[in-house]
């Protein structure tokens, strides 16, 4: 029985892995490594990544009622695998905004798959976490809407 209830025990575990993830990890860098050699990506892909987020999003001051609503989202869609001050399933998302672009933290988040298949910076995260992020099928307003949370979460950011 002992060894039934440990197999399960590591088959949840290993569900729970492969169920989220992505992400940024807190050492990474904001600039996007240089393509591999017959890398197919863009410039403008390897900065802001690979999804329906096409054109940089310029960003002005926080916008308190939309990052409510991207809290109560990430609290619901996102915290089961990422918390904002620490490493937990997936990588800490405090200061993601620091270390990525607008458009590619909205891309992660609405294009998971395709960034894991073929951006660099996603392909190490996977490495170094060794879980898939969930695509959450989240729409580009609510991707939005998690994104000006995440800029409220950030060392020194005005709420």
């Amino acid at each position: 029985m002992k060894f039934y209830a440990h197999r399960l025990g590591l088959a949840l575990a290993v569900t729970t892995l492969l169920a989220c993830g992505g992400g940024e990890a807190p050492g990474d860098s904001q600039a996007a490594p240089a393509p591999a050699a017959g890398s197919d990506l863009t410039p403008f892909q390897l900065e802001n990544g690979i999804g329906p987020i096409t054109e940089a999003v310029t960003l002005g001051p926080v916008d308190p009622e939309m990052a409510e609503q991207g809290k109560a989202v990430f609290e619901l869609k996102c915290s089961a695998c990422h918390k904002t001050t620490e490493r937990y399933i997936g990588p800490e998302l405090g200061g993601v905004t620091a270390r990525r672009s607008p458009a590619f933290i909205m891309n992660m988040i609405l294009n998971p798959q395709e960034m894991i298949d073929r951006h660099p910076v996603t392909k190490q995260l996977l490495a170094e976490y060794m879980s898939f992020m969930a695509n959450q099928n989240l729409t580009q307003e609510e991707a939005r809407q998690v994104l000006e949370y995440l800029r409220t979460q950030a060392t020194g950011a005005s709420q």
